[in-house]
């Protein structure tokens, strides 16, 4: 199911839609988020530098981490680092978001540099993340520098979304997302979000402009809410290694479809495990009721055999409807012989008939073509 997720990004969009979007959202119950994002990220630039993608290049937005650390983990997946340069570009948003450092220079108060800082001075180091307008311009142009103009396309990853919002308004952060996802040259884009720093509205948000939400949920959950004693200490070790995964799709008829996975962290690193497809599909879009959903073979079977009111039942008879299109000769001809099996039925199971008188000679007689043979009136 996590494969499924990482082909949906790198098969990229259509001509004329919007490019997919993943929300990678986590807990404190359950913080395994980065960890996810670290695979789709793996994942990824694993099709990108094997041409297997639509896009022929990533941004890396990183607010959490140092650029060295992307290219180390490319580096322990077995990728090259050298030529990974020509396919990745990464937009420090870490060492200096705000450009104090800049002005503590300038002002001759801060002199000595930080290693993490010289490293960061020959990246594409962003010092004005209050200013989306102007961190959307930087993402494009680094995506151009990758894959140039016309319409190759390039995909585009957040390592938090968090840290954004920190600094400017929610709507600043959605119009940006939506900017990204509607570009021309932008294949897929996916952002990593804890969703329990922020009020329900904001996820639901970030929620609605994507077009796929994975969430991580602790696989125990604790008698006492958040109290850690002795009695759910065991499940809290065991929350701290494993956990549920959850993926929405929402697809472009409209349909969502849910799927369910279990995962491990190892110090190689997250590893997923497969349900089985009954538990894995439509998981948690069935409502929990006390009574089943599904019908047994035998229910089936008397179902099948209900006779529904005013329908034709044959009796062992081939069904003969009047479609308007026989002779007079043929309907006159079914009418007598209508009539001595109905006298012969009669004398046989000793049923009478019903035989009607009009009222007046004002009321119409019945049309020789009834409009209800259809029915068992």
């Amino acid at each position: 199911m996590a494969e499924s997720m990482c082909r949906v990004l790198r098969d990229g969009t259509l001509e004329g839609e919007h490019a997919p979007a993943l929300t990678i959202k986590d807990s404190v119950a359950s913080p395994f988020a980065f960890h996810v994002f670290a695979h789709v990220f793996s994942q990824l630039s694993s099709f990108i530098f094997a041409g297997k993608s639509q896009s022929r290049g990533l941004v890396v937005v990183s607010f959490s981490r140092y650029p060295p650390f992307y290219f180390d983990l490319l580096k322990n997946k077995g990728i090259d680092v050298v030529s990974s340069e020509k396919r990745i570009q990464i937009l420090d948003c870490y060492n200096d978001p705000l450009g104090w450092k800049d002005r503590l220079i300038e002002t001759g108060n801060f002199t000595a540099l930080s290693r993490e800082a010289s490293i960061s001075s020959t990246a594409n180091v962003f010092k004005d993340v209050k200013h989306m307008d102007k961190l959307y311009n930087s993402i494009i142009e680094l995506g151009r520098g990758l894959v140039g103009g016309g319409k190759i396309r390039f995909s585009v990853a957040i390592d938090s979304v968090d840290e954004m919002l920190r600094h400017a308004s929610m709507s600043s952060v959605a119009g940006l997302l939506s900017n990204l996802r509607s570009h021309d040259q932008v294949s897929s884009i996916f952002w990593l979000l804890h969703s329990d720093l922020h009020e329900a509205k904001v996820t639901a948000v970030l929620e609605y402009l994507s077009s796929m939400v994975a969430s991580l949920e602790p696989l125990h959950q604790p008698a006492n809410g958040l109290r850690v004693d002795l009695e759910n200490f065991s499940l809290v070790e065991h929350n701290s290694k494993k956990g549920k995964f959850h993926v929405r799709f929402k697809r472009r008829n409209g349909r969502v479809r849910v799927m369910s996975e279990d995962v491990h962290i190892e110090q190689s690193g997250i590893k997923f495990t497969s349900l089985s497809s009954e538990g894995a599909i439509n998981h948690g879009l069935v409502p929990k009721v006390q009574f089943s959903l599904q019908l047994s073979e035998k229910e089936r079977i008397d179902r099948a055999n209900v006779v529904l009111p005013f329908e034709h039942q044959g009796y062992g008879k081939p069904i003969q409807i009047y479609d308007g299109r026989r002779s007079l000769a043929d309907s006159k001809h079914e009418r007598s012989v209508a009539a001595t099996e109905k006298v012969q039925t009669n004398e046989d199971s000793g049923r009478g008939e019903i035989i009607y008188f009009r009222d007046s000679d004002d009321e119409m007689p019945d049309s020789d073509e009834d409009p209800d043979d259809d029915l068992d009136i």
